[in-house]
């Protein structure tokens, strides 16, 4: 299997919250719009990948599934989230393996681990190829 592009599908109970939730409070970008009414959605980036806001939920989402985020701050995303209401599962904290995360819960509870990764990290280097 080549997979060409990909992206995490999010059902929300209520579409224009997590509408304002995710382009409002988190800021993230639009990769598109489409459909109107109650069969509308919105495409964000997501660094690499693509987050798609669709559909209706008719319950919250199951503690299995959660979004990783890299940010570049998450001491400065932590107040910024804080002072604009967005529930802190987790403050700041320095990990075991190295990282340090911030956990937060967007409108439905869905968990998102917002993930600094230190210069010096094992993600920031890329193995040397021989050949």
């Amino acid at each position: 299997m080549h997979v060409l592009s990909s992206r995490v599908l999010v059902r929300p109970v209520d579409l224009d919250r997590s509408f304002a939730f995710y382009g409002g409070t988190l800021g993230l970008a639009v990769s598109r719009e489409f459909g109107d009414g109650d069969h509308r959605g919105v495409v964000y980036f997501l660094g690499g990948g693509f987050l798609e806001v669709s559909g209706r939920a008719t319950g919250v989402v199951g503690p299995t599934v959660e979004l990783w985020l890299q940010v570049q701050d998450v001491d400065t995303t932590h107040r910024e989230l804080e002072a604009a209401g967005v529930v802190i599962l987790r403050p700041p904290a320095d990990e075991p393996w190295g990282l340090r995360e911030l956990w937060i819960a967007d409108p439905d509870g869905l968990r998102i681990v917002l993930v600094e990764v230190p210069a010096d990290h094992p993600l920031r280097r890329r193995p040397v190829l021989e050949g």
